[in-house]
């Protein structure tokens, strides 16, 4: 629940009510800030990206992340900047390097859905479920904000599989991205490069392969 602190301008001596806003953590729950009600604001002068972020942790998983400096803007003009209680002000930390992907083995179209849904475990996305709307070849995955569909037939994709993919996903407003055993034709591929669709090829080990520039890029940056 967002809390709220008096505050008096040290310009104007106006008195205001401020309430800490909240973020959204990567596991759902709300996070706000903690203010300190006894430390004063302070005037911002001129900005600085470490003094405009501080950490803050998650109550519901402990996850620490960085969210903007709390401020109040005065309506003399001045921006007062909000102490934060257990805080101090930093610059964003680097991502930790994500782990190994652990493959599975594909011996049935079953394993082909598992080692893409752990893919996408590892790229970042959560509550990985069986799509409700079943696409017209093979297998539909769906996550907060992700369609994917799982080809586990002896036939490249086609431009049409690709094609309904895109437009399930822009239905649902989400991303989309495509596995298959077989590969794709070459319209397939040409079709996903235009459309942004990322296409990636299952091998028997069960490791995705990135087979087009987008593809490339959510591996290396993930979700």
């Amino acid at each position: 629940m967002s809390e709220s602190v008096p505050v008096r301008c040290p310009a104007c001596r106006r008195e205001h009510v401020y309430t800490a806003p909240s973020y959204p953590c990567a596991c759902g729950a709300p996070v706000t800030p903690s203010l300190d009600d006894r430390a004063g604001p302070t005037l911002v002068a001129h900005r600085a990206w470490d003094a405009d972020w501080v950490t803050v942790s998650c109550g519901s998983c402990g996850r620490r992340d960085q969210w903007p400096q709390p401020e109040l803007g005065c309506p003399c003009g001045t921006v007062l900047r909000i102490a934060v209680a257990g805080t101090r002000s930093a610059s964003p930390p680097a991502p930790e390097p994500r782990p190994a992907f652990r493959p599975v083995t594909i011996r049935t179209a079953r394993d082909a859905v598992t080692a893409a849904a752990l893919y996408l475990r590892w790229l970042g996305y959560r509550d990985i479920r069986r799509a409700d709307q079943r696409p017209p070849s093979g297998i539909g995955l769906a996550a907060r904000g992700l369609v994917a569909q799982v080809d586990p037939t002896v036939q490249p994709a086609s431009r049409r599989d690709v094609e309904c993919l895109w437009l399930t996903a822009m239905t649902e407003d989400s991303g989309c991205v495509y596995f298959s055993l077989a590969g794709y034709a070459e319209e397939a591929r040409e079709r996903a490069d235009a459309l942004g669709v990322p296409l990636f090829v299952l091998d028997f080990t069960g490791t995705p392969q990135p087979v087009n520039s987008p593809a490339d890029e959510l591996h290396a940056s993930g979700r």
